[in-house]
């Protein structure tokens, strides 16, 4: 892989920022242009599956929804088994869910029970970073199930917003920050 400078800053590159989406006054960092380019989005996933090798991880959780387009990836690529964080009401068999404060609004997201094995090493992946109230939620579930939350990992984070306070007392990596 070349230099990870160099390749955080091509990254950097291809997202698109989009001014008060999705409510006035939010500037929303696109990613849809890097994936839009095969080798970028390659360099993204590489980027994770360079950051967890050797780290032992048996399952990525991935946030719904761009969670999934990096999680999934890098637990082929290093072998280990993918488990979907859901909004709620998509996940079809008995399930642990959990409701949290949004920099907008509220939500809630869903884990299937049975999803993890307990003492598992786990990786929880999303996109961004922002206030952090969706991974602390996750990393929550993940634990209401049993994992071993090894570290939470993000393309993106918007640093001005301080989620990694929300996350505090866990290893949070991020490649891209703003």
């Amino acid at each position: 892989m070349p230099d990870r400078e160099v390749v955080v800053e091509d990254l950097r590159a291809r997202i698109r920022d989009v001014p008060d989406f999705p409510l006035p006054g939010i500037l929303f960092r696109d990613i849809t242009p890097l994936l839009q380019h095969p080798a970028s989005f390659k360099a993204c996933v590489d980027l994770f599956v360079d950051h967890f090798k050797g780290a032992g991880i048996e399952v990525f959780a991935g946030i719904e929804s761009r969670g999934f387009l990096f999680a999934a990836p890098v637990a082929l690529a290093l072998g280990a088994g993918f488990v979907p964080v859901r909004k709620a009401g998509k996940l079809p068999a008995a399930k642990l869910r959990r409701t949290y404060a949004l920099e907008y609004g509220e939500a809630t997201i869903e884990l299937h029970r049975d999803a993890v094995r307990p003492g598992q090493r786990v990786a929880l992946v999303d996109d961004l970073l922002a206030t952090g109230g969706t991974a602390e939620a996750a990393c929550h579930l993940l634990e209401e199930a049993g994992a071993r939350i090894v570290d939470v990992s993000f393309l993106i984070e918007l640093e001005f917003l301080q989620g990694r306070e929300r996350l505090r007392g866990r290893k949070v990596t991020a490649f891209i920050h703003y």
